[in-house]
């Protein structure tokens, strides 16, 4: 698996203009200027141009003619209905992925498994992060209905940035890896149902749990 710094200088920007938006020091309103940024990244323009169109592509910012790239308002019930939808779709490539997983399927799941242990053993959410990331889309490959599997991707990464940092909240890492090896049990021994069920309670933000994911973005905004 590469690593962070391995990946072109465009995604390594492109994920440290992430945090910083995430964690509040680009608050919403805020217009990019690409000079600021070049000096804050270390880098020159044109792998900030393709960051910005990177982070265009999630929703997390928006590039408007003649006025450049700004930060649009995140409206948290809105983020919020966006994991209910998201969890809808992971729930039914759960329940596909029960009925219809290869033998090679299988494996590749597994090998995820065991590399997000890996990550969590050493405590790296970033890198957790990536493995966990390509362990959902396997999931979502194991359904084998095309269609399912483009809006579950689309809204994956539409996501992903408050998918991260729902990992940094106190042992959620921990708690992901519990629930992946109960959605691999399921899912490997055919169970349809529970791995609908535990699929859709891993990814949904409700109750306590948006409460302290909220809380985490107000936080990180101080």
């Amino acid at each position: 698996m590469t690593s962070i710094a391995e990946l072109p200088l465009s995604i390594q920007i492109s994920k440290k203009l992430e945090d910083d938006i995430i964690y509040g020091f680009f608050l919403p309103g805020t217009k990019l200027d690409e000079q600021e940024l070049c000096e804050r990244y270390g880098a020159s323009r044109t792998p900030i141009r393709e960051a910005l169109k990177l982070l265009a592509a999630e929703g997390l910012v928006e590039i408007r003619p003649r006025r450049g790239a700004i930060i649009p308002t995140i409206n948290s019930f809105t983020l919020c209905e966006m994991f209910e939808v998201m969890a809808e779709l992971e729930a039914m490539c759960g329940r596909l992925a029960a009925r219809r997983i290869q033998p090679e399927e299988k494996q590749e799941l597994q090998r995820l498994h065991h590399l997000c242990q890996d990550y969590l053993n050493q405590n790296d959410s970033e890198n957790y992060y990536e493995a966990n990331r390509l362990f959902h889309f396997a999931i979502y490959q194991a359904s084998h209905n095309s269609f399912l599997i483009e809006q579950a991707c689309a809204l994956h990464k539409r996501l992903h940035p408050y998918r991260r940092l729902q990992l940094r909240v106190n042992h959620r890492m921990n708690h992901s890896f519990s629930e992946h090896s109960e959605i691999l049990d399921a899912i490997f021994s055919g169970n349809e149902q529970e791995a609908e069920a535990l699929l859709k309670a891993h990814v949904v933000i409700q109750g306590e749990k948006f409460t302290d994911f909220m809380a985490t973005l107000d936080h990180l905004k101080i």
